[in-house]
């Protein structure tokens, strides 16, 4: 954990960087001009549109359906088919992994590996607004909407799309270039990235990873800052359990089943976990105070010298976003309960979802709640638990082409390290001495598009020709010029 801290150091100056004479964010020609796709946008926008009109959904869509396509585009590009892998554990949840040579030698530095996933969470087009289905890809008023469009289709179109104009340009890189689009990471059964890892380590190791969980954040139309992902929460879910003998309902009694279990959702429901903070979560709040309105700006700078300044955590408690990384949270998503109409239930269960503080573990946020209940009639079990996974030195070699690109693209805006509070398959890089980032270049305004997951999700149009161009030159520059050491 000290070599976050040491990285996070070393990066914090550069914010201070300014662009050269007469070189400014407005002077710079568009990335992207509506209605004038270049070449290689027309290129991307075509791989999106497939990839998101495959239903991958994690129960009721087939992934593989997806890898496959992605394995030809991968073969178009010109990469060769013995460069190419796809596979895994059932015939609906395959992968596919890519590699471009580089070229070589004893002094080639290891691999960088770009991941990301092809599942996406189920959607219904009832739930949708009426005008959109979240399996066909629409254009509207500067949006691209569907499922997936967000969360992970973007940057896994972008991946493949950027392979045709590297080919096109006739490069080459110093070291391989490994591209991994995986299966169930939002939650299925066979997670793409945990099978690779176990059955073919050879096809993804490399030495680091650049994946989702970053991003940038736009206000009122203009970038603010593009984060970078170097930790997130542990994902654990937790039972609660209520039982009884039952009888007939017209006899009821005091200890009802679902009455307590519903008395005990109410405790959780109401409990706050205290504020905690970590290496990469107090340099977030640290910089964004910088960056936001002087009473939240005061109350980031409060909450870092001071955890328990219950003036500043009101403040930032008024923002989900904020509120949910400076603490452990528990959430009741499912429920279920009773046997019949006219009988006094014999069992009501309740799913609770939580995402744990790296600091913290299952067993005690599971205690907490239980005190917090104090029914002995209702039982917090543990019902599925993700291990935790170490935060990513921020490594110079990759934080630095980061910040450059960024100015390069939006002008002196800081990039900054955060936490995600969702899972990502980082981790499972994170836990065996892999660092993994969540950096994408793809901005968005949290206010509005936070839509992954949900209804109408969608991408904002601008922001994903520029994330093409971002992780372009990224993957150009970690690729080129490292020695092993």
């Amino acid at each position: 954990m000290s070599r976050v801290v040491s990285s996070l150091a070393r990066f914090v100056p550069v914010v201070l960087l300014v662009l050269p004479l007469g070189l400014t964010a407005q002077a710079r020609p568009p990335i992207y001009s509506p209605g004038r796709l270049t070449a290689d946008q027309q290129v991307a926008l075509g791989i999106y549109k497939e990839l998101v009109e495959i239903n991958t959904s994690v129960t009721t869509g087939n992934i593989t359906t997806g890898a496959v396509a992605m394995a030809k585009r991968f073969r178009e590009a010109g990469i060769p088919e013995a460069d190419i892998f796809v596979g895994g554990p059932r015939p609906e949840k395959h992968n596919v992994v890519a590699r471009i040579r580089g070229k070589g030698g004893p002094n080639a530095a290891r691999p960088i590996l770009l991941l990301a996933h092809l599942d996406v969470v189920e959607a219904l087009k009832a739930d949708w607004s009426p005008d959109l289905d979240p399996f066909k890809f629409i254009e509207r008023e500067g949006y691209y909407y569907g499922r997936g469009t967000a969360d992970d289709k973007a940057m896994a179109s972008i991946f493949v799309a950027n392979v045709f104009r590297m080919k096109r340009e006739g490069w080459v890189p110093d070291r391989d270039i490994i591209i991994a689009l995986t299966a169930d990471e939002e939650s299925g059964p066979a997670n793409g990235v945990d099978w690779l890892l176990k059955n073919h380590r050879n096809l993804v190791d490399a030495a680091f990873v650049i994946n989702e969980g970053g991003g940038g954040t736009t206000r009122d139309g203009k970038p603010l800052f593009n984060a970078v992902q170097a930790t997130e929460k542990i994902t654990t879910n937790l039972t609660l359990r209520a039982t009884n003998k039952g009888g007939h309902s017209s006899v009821p009694r005091d200890d009802n089943a679902i009455t307590q279990l519903s008395d005990a959702l109410g405790k959780v429901g109401r409990y706050a976990f205290p504020v905690q903070l970590n290496e990469v979560t107090r340099e977030f709040f640290s910089r964004t105070a910088e960056l936001e309105t002087p009473a939240v700006g005061r109350a980031m700078k409060a909450i870092v010298a001071n955890p328990r300044d219950a003036a500043a955590m009101k403040v930032l408690g008024a923002d989900p976003r904020y509120s949910s990384m400076l603490r452990t949270s528990c959430v009741a998503t499912m429920l279920s309960g009773g046997h019949a109409t006219n009988a006094l239930p014999q069992l009501a269960e309740a799913n609770i979802n939580c995402r744990i503080y790296p600091t913290e573990t299952a067993e005690q946020v599971r205690d907490s709640l239980a005190r917090v209940i104090g029914d002995t009639n209702v039982k917090v079990e543990i019902k599925t638990q993700r291990p935790a996974s170490p935060s990513s030195a921020l490594l110079p070699e990759v934080m630095d082409p980061v910040r450059r690109i960024t100015t390069e693209l939006w002008g002196p805006i800081p990039v900054i390290p955060t936490m995600s509070t969702g899972a990502t398959d980082s981790r499972f890089f994170r836990t065996l001495g892999i660092p993994a980032f969540g950096v994408s270049g793809l901005f968005s305004d949290p206010t509005v598009d936070a839509r992954a997951h949900g209804r109408d999700e969608r991408m904002r149009v601008q922001s994903f020709f520029e994330g093409q161009e971002f992780l372009y030159r990224l993957t150009k520059a970690l690729a080129t010029a490292k020695t092993a050491s």
